[in-house]
């Protein structure tokens, strides 16, 4: 049997996370303190991948980064690299489509930070970017987590925009998904229902992982904390 379908979609979803992760928690921490109105609109455009049709986020995605495109073009030209119809093009479906997930959850964590404890670490003369890693992150850890599991799920089982913009190429570019469709596709239900089996006790762990940390009690951290 050929395991490549697997083994893709995770490093996909791998590289996705860590991609998401990091730019997610960045715009969550600085939009959360944005006046209202400005980041209503910051917050319409970003989760506005969460409520579009997954085709057509692939569509906008092929028109930015298609041959015909502009910086597509000049990537193919200059670096003589494709971005589309490759492995790594779902990648780009994957972010887009999960990050919205990690972007609410991280702000809404962010949003119910208490801000006695910046004002803490503030007065011991703890520099920013101390407090934030050291104090921010690890008191909102819960949500950041929750959203880092709900991403990686998002990316693992991402089909529509993926389909669109990588295809499906055996041994070069199937996921699970995508190959989930191929074989029903052609009739081959047997090996359909054990790649669904596979997805199904992947995203059964990932829920496992999330009641887990909602069920989780978050410490509460005291000034004396922040002093050691």
């Amino acid at each position: 049997m050929d395991w490549f379908p697997l083994w893709n979609s995770l490093r996909i979803a791998a590289i996705s996370t860590i991609v998401i992760f990091f730019s997610g928690i960045y715009a969550a921490w600085y939009i959360a303190k944005l006046p209202r109105v400005l980041k209503g609109i910051l917050d319409v455009i970003l989760t506005l991948p969460l409520v579009l049709p997954p085709t057509v986020v692939g569509f906008f995605l092929l028109k930015m980064l298609g041959p015909y495109s502009a910086f597509g073009n000049f990537i193919l030209k200059t670096a003589n690299t494709r971005l589309v119809m490759e492995w790594y093009s779902a990648i780009f479906a994957s972010v887009v489509v999960a990050f919205p997930l990690m972007y609410r959850t991280a702000r809404g964590a962010f949003e119910s930070f208490d801000p006695d404890l910046l004002s803490a670490g503030q007065t011991l003369g703890m520099p920013n970017w101390k407090i934030f890693w050291k104090i921010v992150l690890p008191t909102c850890k819960q949500g950041i987590l929750a959203g880092t599991v709900l991403a990686f799920a998002r990316a693992l089982g991402e089909y529509g925009a993926t389909s669109m913009i990588a295809g499906y190429t055996p041994g070069r570019t199937a996921t699970i998904s995508t190959t989930v469709y191929q074989l029903w596709r052609t009739g081959d239900d047997a090996r359909a229902y054990l790649w669904v089996l596979i997805n199904v006790a992947i995203s059964f762990v990932v829920l496992l992982a999330i009641n887990s940390l909602e069920a989780s009690q978050s410490p509460k951290r005291s000034v004396q904390e922040l002093e050691r």
